[in-house]
């Protein structure tokens, strides 16, 4: 009974808290319609009369009792239920958010699905700078953990999609061939040495020719591949490389596909520069040399000398137990030279030189150009295999199907072996010097090849951006940690203020200013008649070490003749085309001409580079420079009074040369400057005079009324004048 009484003291509590319609239809609702009849009947009005009944009549209060209680369970069973249903229905609704790192504002309000500004709220009260992000701001891991955080969001990072393997594609070279199928084959033989010491001059006696006589200045200006028949009916084939400083990449190459190399060293000049870079290139290349001591029929000549200066560089002629073999020969009379050709050849025998003519075809680009008739051209070297017209070829990122075959003297020829140097027509493109020749079977095979060349290749690009994107986001995120810092403590007021001043120092050029920014830059296009001497010119450029002089842009490249379209960079970005051994036609001059573009063209390519120095002198400011006229000594001082004013006057005493009135003056004293500027006044006794010459007594006022004159003072006449800057740069010749 007192359990009872117990809730129905609770009942009552949760009656109170409801109007009576609404006690009467949950009444209704439980079918209680009995008990609700007999309780209607005995209702009062009045609330507290109810009451008061209801406690008087035992029989309905238990009645009453159970039936509120269940309906009071019911309420409490469903408001118990309610909360856990919500909780269960919010977790099965949250959001799944996909980010990554380095992820901009932009993109992460893009995969919330909200704008801009949501992300900038949810950062509010954080310790990111607000002001300082935009759009495209990279946020930091920390802050993007925020962000999702605060929108009640679940984080995933997103893993980066593997890109399927793709199967190698490449062309290679062939395993090594049985020894009973390799047959003997010429000598491939490298003239090397020091400009002007003979080396095309030795070569044209040994094949006959004047091939000095055409080269511009007498200097060879790219690789040349011949084959030269001695009387004793041997075959050599010599590639001609450059000895100038700037082909040391060309030579080097040739030093590559070469079996000896021969040295050619001027008797009466010795070991010099470009003989010491090829010893160092025929070692490298672990390729035997032959020593030429040229120009012995000169009086001064001393091979003896040569041979002991080439000692300290470990070439150890026989002569002095070593096993460099020295011939003493005179290109220009030609004595000797067979007793060369027999050493070149005795050194190949002992080498026992092999190749397989068999199967396809294995070579060397040694040089490649483009001839107007005949599209690409290149000059190679066959190391394997027999080369036959409509044979398909790759090199580098060219295939050619070839069309035709020339041998050095411009002779159609239908088959080349190995060692024999071969020129080849039928190229797509225009592949590079130095590039491996590869035979395929088809023309869908070298497509092929090309295209896994040209993925591999951007592959490597994408490779390396993602390394210059990478640095570049971690210096974004340095420079905005230290901006954080600098800034992270100030009153958005003092911060506001500082920002502006960045700013104002950032302001745009104007224009004068941005016209002397401009003239420190040279834009260059090069443009040259073979691909190993574009390679050459890039080469001494590389070695360019005055960019705080004048910035030197290479805009662009090529082989070929200058065209419409070069000259069209030129004016783009205000550049200069230097040509070397191509043409330009008149038209194009004339385009040229109209349109402000200096085009330069050299034949010879040292010329070219001193031409290269003088435009980039030109580019740069003008340095100005004193030119003392005259000097004078102050003897006395005392002060004019002209008006209310007291003017101080130096009595001076002219010691070199004179004063002139409207030069620029200044005045030292214990060697220092300390007033620079012009004179107001200069009077010999009492006459205003403009010139006052040695030996002479003068007054002078000065500009600036403040200068104090002293006895002993120094009053120094000059000039400025402007002298044209010179580069820095040397190039190394």
């Amino acid at each position: 009974m007192n359990q009872k009484l117990l809730k129905l003291e609770n009942l009552l509590h949760f009656l109170q808290t409801y109007k009576y319609h609404t006690v009467c239809r949950q009444l209704h609702s439980l079918g209680q319609r009995r008990t609700l009849v007999q309780w209607r009947h005995g209702f009062s009005s009045a609330y507290p009369v109810w009451t008061a009944q209801m406690y008087a009549w035992p029989w309905q209060t238990d009645v009453l009792i159970g039936a509120t209680l269940s309906q009071y369970r019911l309420l409490v069973t469903k408001e118990e239920k309610r909360p856990r249903k919500s909780q269960l229905s919010s977790t099965k609704t949250k959001k799944e958010v996909e980010v990554w790192i380095g992820m901009t504002v932009e993109e992460l309000a893009r995969a919330l699905e909200k704008d801009i500004d949501y992300v900038y709220e949810a950062l509010l009260n954080t310790a990111i700078d607000i002001d300082s992000l935009e759009a495209h701001s990279q946020l930091d891991e920390i802050w993007i953990k925020e962000v999702i955080k605060k929108a009640g969001m679940k984080l995933k990072w997103s893993k980066l999609k593997q890109d399927k393997v793709r199967e190698n594609k490449d062309a290679v070279r062939r395993p090594q061939a049985d020894p009973a199928l390799l047959t003997p084959r010429s000598p491939v033989v490298t003239i090397m040495g020091h400009v002007d010491h003979g080396k095309t001059t030795l070569l044209d006696k040994l094949r006959k020719t004047q091939v000095a006589a055409m080269e511009a200045g007498g200097i060879t200006q790219h690789i040349g591949a011949f084959l030269v028949s001695l009387p004793s009916g041997e075959k050599i084939t010599f590639l001609d490389t450059p000895g100038h400083a700037a082909f040391s990449a060309m030579r080097a190459r040739g030093a590559q596909v070469t079996d000896i190399v021969v040295l050619v060293v001027a008797a009466d000049d010795g070991v010099m520069k470009q003989t010491i870079e090829s010893i160092q290139h025929a070692k490298d290349a672990q390729v035997p040399i032959v020593l030429a001591i040229n120009k012995c029929d000169k009086a001064e000549a001393d091979p003896e000398k040569v041979k002991k200066e080439l000692l300290a560089y470990d070439v150890v002629c026989e002569d002095y137990g070593g096993d460099v073999q020295a011939v003493h020969v005179s290109a220009l009379t030609g004595d000797n030279l067979m007793a060369l050709a027999e050493a070149t050849t005795a050194l190949a025998e002992m080498l026992e030189l092999k190749a397989d003519p068999t199967g396809p075809v294995e070579g060397t680009v040694i040089e490649s150009f483009t001839d107007k008739g005949r599209g690409p051209v290149t000059t190679a070297i066959i190391q394997r295999g027999t080369l036959r017209k409509g044979s398909i070829l790759v090199a580098g990122k060219s295939w050619a199907k070839v069309r035709l075959m020339f041998d050095e003297n411009g002779k159609i020829i239908n088959e080349a072996y190995p060692s024999m140097p071969v020129g080849i027509i039928g190229w797509k493109d225009l592949p590079s010097a130095g590039d491996e020749i590869l035979e395929v079977e088809s023309e869908a095979r070298a497509r092929e090849v090309i295209n896994w060349r040209k993925f591999e290749q951007e592959q490597e690009k994408n490779k390396d951006d993602l390394k210059i994107l990478e640095e570049k986001r971690k210096e974004h995120q340095e420079a905005h940690r230290k901006t954080r810092e600098k800034y992270g403590t100030l009153h958005w007021k003092k911060r506001s203020f500082m920002k502006y001043l960045e700013r104002k120092e950032q302001r745009p050029l104007k224009p004068k200013e941005k016209i002397e920014r401009d003239s420190n830059v040279l834009p260059l296009i090069i443009k040259g008649d073979v691909d190993g001497s574009v390679e050459a010119i890039l080469n001494i450029m590389d070695t360019y070490d005055a960019s705080h002089e004048c910035q030197l842009d290479l805009v662009h490249y090529g082989v070929g003749d200058i065209s419409e379209n070069d000259v069209n960079l030129a004016e783009t970005f205000d550049g200069v085309i230097f040509g070397f051994n191509v043409n330009v036609s008149n038209i194009i001059q004339q385009s040229a001409a109209k349109k402000g573009v200096k085009i330069k063209l050299h034949k010879i390519i040292y010329r070219l580079i001193e031409d290269l120095q003088e435009e980039l002198s030109s580019r740069m400011p003008c340095t100005v420079e004193e030119h003392l006229i005259g000097e004078a000594s102050i003897l006395a001082t005392f002060s004019v009074t002209e008006g209310k004013k007291k003017i101080p006057v130096a009595g001076c005493r002219v010691q070199k040369g004179q004063l002139e009135k409207q030069k620029k003056f200044k005045l030292i004293r214990k060697g220092q400057v300390i007033w620079k500027g012009s004179l107001t006044s200069l009077k010999h006794h009492k006459d205003d005079i403009s010139v006052i010459k040695t030996g002479m007594d003068c007054g002078l006022s000065l500009d600036e009324e403040k200068v104090e004159f002293q006895v002993g003072d120094e009053i120094v006449c000059y000039e400025e004048k402007e002298v044209s800057a010179k580069t820095s740069w040397d190039p190394g010749f």
